[in-house]
């Protein structure tokens, strides 16, 4: 994707943004609110289709409904990859792992959020207790 493809997108959304600001301005602005993220979302879904291969846009589909939060992360690191001009070439699903990785390990150092920790209580009961009075 080149820097032109992607000056084109922002200046056609930057057109439909303020095409029904001024007729809608006025009248509701929930309205204006749902279409303007409407248009964002389709917007990112045009950026994401141009930047990645089918089998990689699937890989993120599935990674979209088990944890949509990694997803919006994954979306956004590409977008601005994207725009940085960094991308030479569409992303490959291996390159889309490799990005996964990357997040996950950013992910485990900033906190480890995702990270469950179980804590047993000693001295509690045992199933052998129960038949020592039998």
């Amino acid at each position: 994707m080149s820097d032109a493809d992607l000056e084109e997108i922002r200046r056609a959304r930057l057109a439909q943004l303020q095409q029904p600001g001024g007729a809608a301005g006025a009248g509701a602005p929930g309205g204006q609110d749902e279409q303007r993220k409407q248009q964002e979302a389709e917007a990112r879904t045009s950026i994401l289709s141009q930047i990645l291969l089918p089998e990689a846009a699937d890989r993120l589909g599935r990674i979209r409904l088990v944890n949509e939060s990694r997803a919006t992360d994954i979306e956004n690191r590409l977008i601005v990859l994207a725009k940085s001009g960094q991308l030479r070439a569409k992303v490959t699903e291996e390159q889309l792992k490799e990005l996964l990785g990357a997040v996950a390990e950013n992910n485990e150092k900033a906190g480890g959020a995702g990270k469950i920790v179980i804590s047993r209580r000693k001295g509690g009961w045992d199933e052998d207790d129960d038949l020592e009075g039998l």
